[in-house]
């Protein structure tokens, strides 16, 4: 009975890592094909209208200066789109690295910065590529100098807080807990990227690219290094 129940506990873990591979490998693929259909419609200007009225969207008819939402959106928003910031983003990797590395846990730290910091280069990378002129239909509420598509903010986001979100994930088994991280870690990214819309210095494709592009990498990453990590269990168990 005892073997029994050995058998079936392994065979419904490599069942449901299958699963989670399957999963994260459609992800992957419905992420990168989202990309290239945003920036084929970009490259050929056919969401220029509709992302120039969505833009109008969150401002005042007779001041295009002003938020529908008042003073505090405003604030709201610059608040917002800090969180997606290179600032606070390199803060909140070092953070994390170093707390791992005080864990011995190399193999994560190492998935951290190559994910983190190879997401922002492939975001400088595309931004060089398409180099899309900023909005101009609004004011922008905060400096920018970049390329507009894709939003570096928001794919920079889907990375870092995606990555780290299934990394906290690991260290859970309750799967409430789990699914908070997870939960926690999209809602965030979904911020800073409509942080960005609202303060006029990014087009709604921008935003969608960039998180598109964001979550193909950060599940690449996160794949990549849980089939390393498994490959080394197993061969310590050897």
């Amino acid at each position: 009975m005892g073997i029994s129940s050995s058998w079936r506990s392994l065979g419904q873990a490599v069942e449901r890592r299958e699963s989670l591979v399957l999963a994260s490998t459609l992800a992957i693929v419905v992420g990168l094909w989202a990309f290239v259909l945003i920036a084929g419609l970009v490259s050929y200007g056919s969401t220029q209208a509709i992302d120039e009225a969505m833009l109008r969207w969150f401002r005042q008819v007779d001041d295009p200066q002003a938020l529908i939402g008042g003073p505090w959106l405003e604030h709201a928003t610059r608040d917002l789109t800090a969180l997606g910031s290179a600032t606070v983003l390199n803060l909140l990797i070092l953070v994390v690295a170093g707390y791992l590395a005080l864990e011995r846990r190399w193999s994560m730290v190492a998935m951290v910065l190559i994910a983190s910091y190879g997401g922002m280069t492939l975001s400088s990378t595309l931004k060089a590529l398409f180099m899309r002129a900023r909005p101009h239909a609004v004011p922008h509420l905060v400096d920018v100098s970049s390329p507009s598509f894709p939003s570096g903010h928001s794919m920079q986001s889907a990375v870092v807080y995606l990555t780290l979100g299934a990394l906290f994930a690991t260290f859970v088994r309750e799967r409430s807990r789990r699914i908070y991280f997870l939960a926690v870690a999209m809602l965030l990214t979904f911020l800073v990227g409509l942080s960005r819309v609202i303060a006029g210095v990014h087009y709604p494709t921008d935003v969608l690219g960039g998180w598109a592009a964001g979550l193909a990498w950060a599940l690449v990453c996160v794949l990549v290094e849980r089939q390393l990590e498994r490959k080394r269990v197993l061969r310590s168990k050897l």
